[in-house]
């Protein structure tokens, strides 16, 4: 087995200066990059701190007690985070995930979640608000994030033996606590619950047959990911990456699964429906996906963009700059001129890394190692 090399390198100092005085056009919602991709939804990430330390996120190794996180001052506030999130709606932007770290370590979120539910697409609808968590605080917050507006969670849960579950988040923590959130969640109305298993070759993927049947015809969508190449300090091996299509494979030995259609545009996960003894995709039993980002690039149809908790603008999940739109908001730029900020970004993106991950040469030098999932969320 290859030994495991973490890089200590902190890529939040490498940072993209956005032009602050650009001539401001309407914003039509049409904007679209140099690939004729259009931007219709952001995740913003809340905070830079997570109180688990799996492996493939946040090694233990180098998020240990010693590791500085951004003081307060740094993030934005919720006024600002609400303000930019308007300004990217008018760009198109219709769906807003909150991310972390772990989100609902940042206190009062359910505040922001308010303030969000407030804004409006451009077509006067409220946008598709939702959050992905951990689960280890949603028990006790679900209500409070329904009653704010919240519309759905996604729940990341890569193991239901709590043995294998403690040990790949290494914190010690129960997936019984988990469940209970998840449960919680159901129970306040939250909708389309998603719970996201990330799958690595021999640590948990013997287990994939065992969380289908968990949550078949439960409501709730369980989908699988790909064990990815985020960030420099996850010690990433392609040996460990299980193909979403080995994953299909497994289930339908067991059980019988029909592909479907993509609900929308620019979805990063391929549908299967469990089928029913005439064969067709029966809905109350449900579906699964899988996130094959590795093995299936879906960056031709990419949709996304994401802001870091201290107001950084990245393009794509593997990049290793961000433009910095805090200095707009706190230097007294207009909503114009942050608005022709974003959308001169925007115009100017080619990113797709997924699709030349192959052709690419291996990373050399700090300047080119990649922004960690934990900073900006999944």
């Amino acid at each position: 087995m290859a030994e495991r090399v973490i890089p200590l390198v902190d890529q939040r100092s490498k940072v993209l200066q956005p032009p602050a005085l650009l001539a401001a056009a309407p914003a039509t919602g049409l904007l679209q990059d140099t690939l004729s991709r259009p931007l219709r939804d952001l995740r913003i990430s809340v905070t830079d701190r997570c109180n688990f330390r799996c492996g493939y996120c946040m090694p233990k190794e180098v998020f240990d007690k010693h590791y500085r996180y951004l003081p307060h001052s740094d993030l934005l506030s919720f006024e600002e985070i609400t303000r930019l999130a308007r300004l990217f709606m008018a760009h198109g932007v219709r769906k807003i995930r909150l991310t972390g770290g772990e989100p609902l370590l940042r206190k009062d979120l359910e505040n922001l979640v308010a303030q969000l539910a407030e804004l409006r697409t451009l077509e006067g609808r409220v946008p598709d608000l939702t959050l992905t968590t951990n689960g280890s605080l949603l028990a006790r917050k679900a209500r409070a994030l329904k009653a704010a507006g919240l519309r759905r969670v996604t729940v990341s849960l890569d193991s239901l033996q709590d043995d294998v579950f403690r040990r790949m988040n290494d914190v010690d923590f129960p997936v019984a606590d988990v469940l209970a959130g998840i449960e919680a969640a159901q129970a306040v109305g939250l909708e389309h619950i998603k719970v996201n298993m990330v799958v690595k070759r021999g640590t948990n993927d013997h287990e994939i047959p065992a969380m289908a049947r968990h949550f078949r015809g439960t409501g709730i969508t369980l989908r699988f990911i790909e064990y990815m190449d985020v960030g420099a300090t996850n010690g990433w091996r392609m040996d460990e990456v299980l193909p979403s299509a080995e994953v299909i494979a497994r289930l339908q030995a067991e059980l019988p699964l029909v592909p479907l259609a993509a609900q929308s545009a620019g979805e990063t996960a391929k549908r299967w429906g469990y089928a029913g003894p005439d064969g067709r995709h029966d809905p109350r039993l449900g579906e699964v996906g899988v996130i094959s980002s590795v093995t299936q690039a879906f960056c031709g149809d990419c949709n996304r963009a994401r802001l870091s908790m201290e107001g950084r603008l990245y393009l794509c999940l593997f990049a290793s700059q961000g433009w910095d739109l805090r200095s707009l908001l706190r230097g007294n730029a207009s909503d114009a001129q942050i608005g022709a900020a974003i959308a001169h970004i925007w115009q100017g993106r080619g990113d797709r890394y997924s699709e030349l991950r192959a052709s690419l040469p291996p990373e050399t030098g700090s300047g080119q190692r990649r922004i960690e999932m934990s900073y900006i969320g999944g």
